[in-house]
């Protein structure tokens, strides 16, 4: 990830602030010996401070949607992390320091973010937004002299500039597969399927009733098969009739069940 904030910032100055020159982009800590071999113009963002931002810390899962908008898997709410750069220029002349130092300042100024175009790596994978900010004032508990002393050389011209990047730390637990089909449910060799609701009084067919049903209709005639209807035959040893009943009661939603009966032994 750091890797790819480097690459990100160096394909941003070279397209904007240093474009049509053969200025160097190094990362390198700008110690006395290494300023003394600089031989042409270099400019230097040297990552001195790595740092969680606290304020942007956040907890629980974050849901992850696929394309077709439904949530596939839950993952921790990534972390934000702070990337100090102490940017400084290295020509022959002081005024060619300060030229590349503005050009920087000044297109790092116009860019909240990096921009998606220059993002690289997991960056550019994750579509990330890596926050900027350039020459703010350091924090109470260190200042940039303590940076140079630490580097052991002498005081120049620098602009610091901070990176806020998110990292994700886990990767994303997949959660239970869309349910597409309406459940079934089984009673020895009968099966109920749900067909959705419907405002349908109960129909419960008594098959003890010589004369019809309780909703009044005609009961099964002698030589009829299992549905009821008069003068079929017998339906055929493992076949299925199909009967559809609704629940609920007048002006109440009610669902409409399809109870499939099963003739003799039938491997399903």
């Amino acid at each position: 990830m750091i890797a790819d904030v480097d690459e990100s910032l160096r394909t941003l100055l070279k397209r904007e602030a240093l474009t049509g020159t053969d200025v160097d982009v190094l990362f390198d800590a700008p110690t006395r010996d290494w300023g003394a071999r600089r031989n042409t113009p270099t400019l230097d963002m040297y990552l001195y401070d790595i740092r969680e931002d606290l304020k942007w810390r956040s907890y629980g899962t974050v849901d992850v949607k696929g394309p077709d908008g439904h949530t596939t898997g839950r993952r921790e709410p990534p972390k934000y992390f702070k990337l100090s750069y102490l940017v400084t220029a290295w020509t022959q002349r002081p005024e060619d320091e300060h030229r590349l130092l503005s050009a920087v300042l000044l297109c790092l100024l116009k860019h909240p973010a990096l921009p998606a175009e220059v993002l690289s790596g997991v960056l550019a994978d994750q579509a990330a937004t890596v926050r900027l900010s350039v020459a703010l004032p350091p924090p109470d508990e260190r200042s940039i002299s303590e940076v140079w002393t630490a580097l052991g050389g002498e005081l120049k011209p620098s602009l610091d500039v901070a990176c806020l990047t998110p990292i994700d730390v886990e990767g994303v637990t997949s959660v239970a597969a869309l349910v597409r089909e309406p459940p079934q449910l089984r009673f020895g060799n009968q099966v109920v399927r749900d067909e959705g609701g419907e405002d349908r009084p109960k129909r419960r067919r008594r098959r003890d009733a010589p004369g019809g049903d309780e909703t009044g209709e005609p009961g099964r005639a002698p030589g009829g098969d299992e549905g009821g209807e008069p003068g079929r035959a017998p339906a055929a040893r493992g076949t299925a009739i199909e009967e559809q009943v609704g629940v609920g009661r007048a002006g109440q939603p009610g669902r409409r069940y399809t109870f499939r009966t099963i003739t003799g032994d039938v491997d399903r």
